[in-house]
């Protein structure tokens, strides 16, 4: 099945007791054994499993085109399973411009157990393959990054990690599996917040991790979601699974109105700089378009005058939010230095955007009477 109805099937079924077409919420946490003490249904507990999370796996998978998927109660959540499955003494390379989320788990958490971590320029081949060291266990991609939007070859950078004996898995919120295939790419597993793109209304928190092959690193990572429980509840995977029959529909127009968006900052006189593959003189315009069907609907920009003027526009906005997030119906925007703290490396005049689904026009008109009212 092409991607537009497994978006609509994968997961999905009729109901056998009722014949509902609507999947029900099977909000119970526990279900009944037979007198034999098994369980007819193949359901023991709701942190085991849970018919609803199973359709979401089951439809994620199917999407991504893996061999299974884990579900988790956020993005975060996921991420952290992954490097659960390392041991003490093993390293992890991943990009210099990263989502602070994840880069926080490995200075912060994981580094008290003994795993290092090096950020690197991953647009950078050479970069990556001198960074590689013995125990080099995990290379983490981020593409389209965030929030500078820069983009890794994905296929090269796998090269790189299996020829030194480590396993390349993906962060594909941005992009999302409409856009970006990274395990047809040979990534070994595929991240996702799913509260983004694939929620889709900024009303659900979640992570998943989509895996190429059912093997032990995959089993470990299962391991990590049962014993540390971190997982979503039956409603938050029913609500993924509402959004996701609209998912290729949404993308396209998020494509497109992020497309009109980046094109009228990049003539702005007041922007310095527009971070958006789609633009064909962005460094990165030709690797995105070589791996990725579309440019996706983030992009950042830098505003002349620095931290004042970039504050100064978003507080002059009045369609787009002053948000963090991204990937719903609605227009994002914010300062995301202040969002990543004092540690942060994003310039000061960056706003980063989620452009929603509103009419391109009206982004526009709205960003153009902030431009100036900022300026004046």
């Amino acid at each position: 099945m092409r991607f537009e109805t497994l978006a609509v099937h994968a997961g999905h079924g009729v109901d056998p007791s009722t014949g509902a077409v609507v999947d029900p919420i099977n909000l119970s946490t526990t279900f009944e054994r037979d007198p034999d003490g098994s369980y007819p249904h193949g359901y023991l507990y709701s942190r085991n499993h849970n018919p609803n999370r199973n359709g979401l796996e089951a439809a994620l998978s199917a999407l991504e085109g893996g061999a299974g998927a884990a579900a988790f109660g956020s993005g975060l959540a996921s991420v952290t399973a992954i490097f659960q499955g390392l041991q003490p003494g093993d390293h992890v390379l991943a990009p210099a411009d990263i989502y602070h989320g994840t880069a926080n788990v490995l200075k912060h958490l994981f580094a008290k157990w003994q795993v290092s971590a090096s950020f690197v320029d991953m647009t950078r081949l050479d970069t990556v393959r001198a960074a590689m060291q013995p125990n080099t266990r995990i290379v983490w991609i981020e593409t389209p990054s965030n929030p500078l939007m820069q983009c890794v070859d994905i296929a090269a950078v796998v090269e790189i990690a299996h020829a030194g004996g480590a396993r390349a898995i993906a962060d594909n919120t941005f992009a999302s599996p409409v856009l970006q295939r990274p395990l047809d790419l040979g990534c070994d597993m595929v991240m996702h917040a799913t509260t983004k793109y694939l929620g889709g209304r900024s009303d659900v928190l979640g992570g998943a991790v989509i895996t190429r092959q059912d093997d032990a690193h995959f089993a470990a990572l299962r391991t990590a979601q049962l014993f540390g429980g971190a997982v979503p509840s039956p409603f938050d995977c029913w609500l993924v699974m509402r959004s996701l029959p609209t998912l290729p529909y949404r993308m396209q127009a998020h494509c497109a109105n992020a497309d009109k968006v980046a094109r009228f900052l990049n003539e702005h006189p007041q922007v310095s700089a527009v971070h958006y593959p789609g633009l064909e003189g962005n460094a990165f315009h030709t690797i995105a378009k070589k791996q990725m069907s579309g440019f996706g609907g983030m992009l950042s920009f830098e505003v002349k005058g620095g931290k004042d003027a970039a504050m100064a526009l978003a507080a002059h906005v009045e369609i787009f939010t002053r948000a963090t997030s991204l990937g719903g119906v609605e227009s994002l925007i914010e300062h995301r230095a202040s969002i990543e703290g004092p540690e942060s490396k994003t310039p000061q005049g960056l706003l980063r955007v989620s452009v929603g689904l509103e009419h391109a026009d009206d982004l526009i008109d709205d960003l153009a009477q902030a431009l100036e009212r900022a300026s004046s």
